[in-house]
C-alpha cells in the first residue's frame, strides 16, 4: 500500500493525456528509485514553468515569455499568420519547422452542441490583427471535423474584404483527425498542398 502522498502522485500523474493508472504507477516507481536522476530535476523544471508560464498577448501560445519565442522570433515571417484551435496544434505546427511565419491560437472551435461562440474564441483579435495591416496570407489550419471546418468558414467570412490572401491546410487531413495526432510527413504535406480558401 502506497502512502496518501505517494497515491496522489500517482492520481495526478494519471490524470495527465496518455497515462493511465499503470502507467503513473510505473512513473512514481522510477520517479522513487531514481530520485536525483529523475525525481529532483523534474520538481525543479516544474517550479520554475510554473513561476514563469504566460500566455502570449500577441498570438495566445503559451510559453514562459511575453511576447512567446514564435512572436519575439526577428526571423519569423510577418505577413503569413497560421490560425490554430490550441497550443497543441501552434506546437505540432511547429514541430514540422515547415511555417516559416506566426501564429494565433483560437482557444477552441465553434460548437453548438458544446456552447462556444464566436465571443468566446480569440477571433475578434485575428480580425485586428488582420485589419491592422501587414499581413498578406492567412492560412487557416483548423483540425479537419465538422466543428473545426465550420470555424474556418466563419473566420473567412470575419476576413471577407480584407486585403489578405486566405488558405487552408490542403485536404490530405484525415476527416475526423486533429493536427495534435498526425504525423510529421502528413503535416509537411498539408502545408505544402494549401490552397486558396473559395
Amino acid at each position: 500500500m502506497a502512502s496518501p502522498e505517494l497515491d496522489a502522485l500517482t492520481q495526478a500523474l494519471a490524470r495527465l493525456p496518455g497515462l493511465g493508472p499503470r502507467s503513473a504507477r510505473r512513473a512514481v516507481l522510477h520517479l522513487m528509485k531514481r530520485r536525483e536522476a529523475a525525481l529532483v530535476p523534474l520538481l525543479a523544471a516544474l517550479e520554475a514553468v510554473d513561476r514563469r508560464l504566460t500566455e502570449c498577448a500577441t498570438c495566445g501560445n503559451i510559453d514562459t515569455s511575453d511576447p512567446c519565442g514564435v512572436c519575439a522570433d526577428p526571423r519569423r515571417d510577418q505577413r503569413a499568420i497560421a490560425v490554430v484551435e490550441e497550443v497543441s496544434d501552434l506546437w505540432a505546427l511547429e514541430r514540422s519547422r515547415l511555417f516559416p511565419g506566426r501564429f494565433h491560437v483560437l482557444g477552441g472551435r465553434l460548437s453548438a452542441l458544446d456552447g462556444v461562440r464566436p465571443e468566446d474564441l480569440t477571433i475578434d483579435r485575428l480580425v485586428t490583427r488582420v485589419a491592422a495591416g501587414g499581413i498578406d496570407e492567412v492560412v487557416l489550419a483548423m483540425n479537419a471535423t465538422l466543428e473545426g471546418q465550420t470555424t474556418a468558414h466563419y473566420i473567412a467570412d470575419r476576413l471577407e474584404g480584407l486585403p489578405v490572401r486566405l488558405t487552408q491546410l490542403a485536404h490530405g487531413l484525415p476527416v475526423g483527425g486533429e493536427l495534435d495526432w498526425l504525423d510529421d510527413g502528413t503535416l509537411a504535406q498539408a502545408l505544402r498542398a494549401r490552397r486558396p480558401v473559395s
